[in-house]
C-alpha cells in the first residue's frame, strides 16, 4: 500500500496532508512522457523533420512542468539537436499512459533561429493570475555544441487562451558568461508582478518589475560561495507567507549552506546585509520546488528519496520529512502542486540522458503524484 501526499491550498497558505490511495489510482494518474509521442501538423511535416534531423525522438526530455487543472505545460529544453519544440502541453485526463505532447501554444512559436519564437525553454512558472511565464535562454544544443540563437527572454502567456501577454528581453541584464537557470514569479501586496531569474555564472539574481518595464541585477554576497562552492547550479524557490513577507530561497548545488532573502529586500536592488544564512546542508542537495506556501521539497544529489522541509522551522535533519522513497532508475527534477490537489513529481533518467546513454527509445520520464511508501 502507498500513501499519496496531498496538498490542500488555502487562500493564505497551503496545508500539506496525507491521503490513502490504492495502486490502481496511482497507476491511473501516472503518465509517461516520451519524445516518440508528439503531435505534428501532418504526416508529411513529420517526415520532413525526421529526414532533416529537426526531429530526433531520443534527444527530447521533459525536465520541468507547471500544472493548472488537468493541463500540464512541459519544458523540453533543446539540450541537443532534433528537438522540434521546447514548450508543449498534455492533459492528465488523457487516458493513455503515454499521452501525446503538443507544441504550445502553437508550432509557429517553436521555430529555432526565429527570435520571435521560443529557442530553449529551461523553466516555467504559473502565477496567481494564470499567466505562464517561460524562461528562454536563447542558446540551443547546449550539451553538444552550444549555439546562441537569440537574446535570453522571459515570455508570458495566458494559459486559458494561449495568447502572448508579455515578452521581456533580458539581454540588457546579462553578460556573455551568464547562465540563466531558474525562474520564480511573485506579487507584491498591492498587486505588482516581479520576476526573479537566477544567473549562476555571475552570482546574481535578475529582478524585473513587470508594471514598470524595468529590471536590474542583484549580485549576491561572496559568502554564498563559502566552503569551496562552484558556480554550478543556482536554485531558486519561492516561499509564500500569510503575512506577505515572502522569501526567495537560494543555494548553489555545491554550496554547503542554504540561504534566503525576503522578496521585498530583493526588489530594493541590493542583497547587502539582508541575506539570511538558513543553515548548513548535509551534502549537496537538489531543490525541487515548493507546495505554493511554506514547504520546500528537495533530494540529495544522486539520491532519489524526496524530502520536505517547512521553512517556518529550523533547517536541520530533525525537521526533514521523507515524502517519497525514490526509484533506482529515475531522479526527480521538480515537484509542483497540481491536479486533484496533489503534489506531483517529474522524474527521469536524466543522468543517462546527459551522458547520451538513453538508447533509441529515449529518456524515461514519468509524471505522477508524490507518494510515500508506508513499509517503513
Amino acid at each position: 500500500m502507498r500513501l499519496v501526499l496531498a496538498c490542500v491550498l488555502a487562500a493564505a497558505c497551503a496545508a500539506v496532508a496525507y491521503a490513502s490511495c490504492d495502486k490502481e489510482l496511482l497507476n491511473e494518474l501516472s503518465v509517461y512522457i516520451n519524445g516518440n509521442n508528439i503531435v505534428f501538423p501532418c504526416a508529411s511535416t513529420e517526415k520532413i523533420y525526421k529526414k532533416s534531423g529537426l526531429y530526433v525522438p531520443k534527444n527530447m526530455i521533459a525536465t520541468r512542468v507547471q500544472i493548472s487543472g488537468s493541463d500540464v505545460f512541459v519544458a523540453t529544453p533543446r539540450f541537443r539537436e532534433g528537438v522540434p519544440f521546447t514548450l508543449s502541453h498534455l492533459n492528465l485526463k488523457d487516458k493513455a499512459c503515454a499521452p501525446t505532447l503538443s507544441p504550445w501554444p502553437c508550432w509557429s512559436l517553436q521555430e529555432e533561429g526565429n527570435c520571435d519564437a521560443l529557442q530553449n525553454v529551461v523553466d516555467l512558472f504559473i502565477d496567481v493570475n494564470d499567466i505562464l511565464w517561460v524562461l528562454d535562454v536563447g542558446i540551443t544544443n547546449t550539451l553538444d555544441n552550444p549555439t546562441r540563437r537569440c537574446a535570453p527572454k522571459v515570455v508570458g502567456f495566458n494559459i486559458k487562451t494561449g495568447k502572448l501577454v508579455k515578452s521581456i528581453d533580458l539581454s540588457g541584464l546579462v553578460c556573455s558568461s551568464s547562465r540563466l537557470q531558474y525562474l520564480v514569479v511573485d506579487y507584491t501586496p498591492d498587486g505588482k508582478c516581479y520576476l526573479y531569474v537566477s544567473d549562476a555564472a555571475t552570482r546574481a539574481i535578475l529582478v524585473y518589475d513587470i508594471q514598470a518595464n524595468r529590471g536590474f541585477r542583484v549580485v549576491l554576497p561572496k559568502a554564498v560561495l563559502l566552503g569551496g562552492a562552484n558556480r554550478d547550479v543556482l536554485y531558486l524557490a519561492l516561499i509564500r507567507r500569510p503575512d506577505n513577507n515572502n522569501l526567495i530561497i537560494f543555494s548553489y548545488l555545491s554550496s554547503c549552506r542554504l540561504f534566503a532573502i525576503k522578496s521585498c529586500n530583493l526588489r530594493r536592488g541590493s542583497a547587502n546585509g539582508v541575506v539570511v544564512d538558513v543553515g548548513p546542508k548535509n551534502g549537496k542537495i537538489v531543490i525541487l520546488g515548493t507546495d505554493g506556501a511554506s514547504n520546500l521539497f528537495f533530494r540529495e544529489k544522486g539520491g532519489s528519496d524526496i524530502y520536505m522541509w517547512n521553512a517556518e522551522t529550523c533547517f536541520k535533519p530533525d525537521n526533514f520529512q521523507l515524502v517519497q522513497h525514490g526509484n533506482d532508475c529515475r531522479l526527480a527534477t521538480q515537484v509542483v502542486p497540481g491536479y486533484k490537489r496533489l503534489m506531483w513529481v517529474i522524474e527521469s533518467n536524466f543522468n543517462d540522458y546527459i551522458q547520451n546513454q538513453v538508447g533509441c527509445l529515449g529518456a524515461q520520464v514519468v509524471l505522477h503524484p508524490l507518494v510515500k511508501s508506508c513499509e517503513d
